[in-house]
């Protein structure tokens, strides 16, 4: 489902996953090789157009790999070694939009938020969310939160001991 839809299904998730995102404007995706080991490469996440949007460096490792497989996760930065500020999780599928006129709306959204830097030719996927994941770490009560969702199962939390 696209950021609108997940947004709808799963609003405080949303919310947190977007503070997540745009506190550090990185994250770090994953894919699948050619040969099906994992591959981790930095992204800019940009959420637009009713999307999450991922603006990929022209003919890339990673662009190539989700052209093979679109499989993928989208972790969000982690700023500090106790990790309480918290960390999501998307896994789903990413592809480019077929409609051209889509696919040049996301690369002027990415034009603009990239400004002077923007490269002159480069990928833009949306990911298509199938499950989500927030996860607070604290030390002080030595438990983590573990907050999941899926269109199935819906929105459920667990306590787990930490570390």
């Amino acid at each position: 489902m696209n950021w609108k839809t997940f947004r709808e299904a799963a609003p405080e998730l949303a919310r947190l996953a977007e503070e997540r995102f745009a506190l550090s404007g990185v994250a770090l995706l994953g894919t699948l090789r050619r040969d099906g080991t994992p591959r981790i490469s930095p992204v800019e996440p940009l959420i637009a157009a009713e999307n999450l949007l991922l603006g990929l460096m022209w003919r890339s490792t990673k662009a190539l790999d989700l052209q093979r497989d679109p499989r993928c996760t989208l972790h969000s930065a982690i700023t500090s070694l106790e990790g309480t500020e918290g960390e999501c999780k998307l896994d789903g599928r990413a592809a480019e939009a077929p409609d051209p006129a889509i696919q040049a709306a996301h690369q002027r959204i990415f034009r603009e938020h990239w400004g002077a830097v923007a490269p002159t030719a480069f990928h833009v996927v949306a990911l298509d969310i199938e499950r989500a994941a927030f996860i607070v770490y604290a030390p002080a009560s030595s438990e983590m939160l573990v907050t999941r969702w899926d269109p199935i199962q819906g929105m459920r939390e667990t306590r787990r001991p930490y570390p």
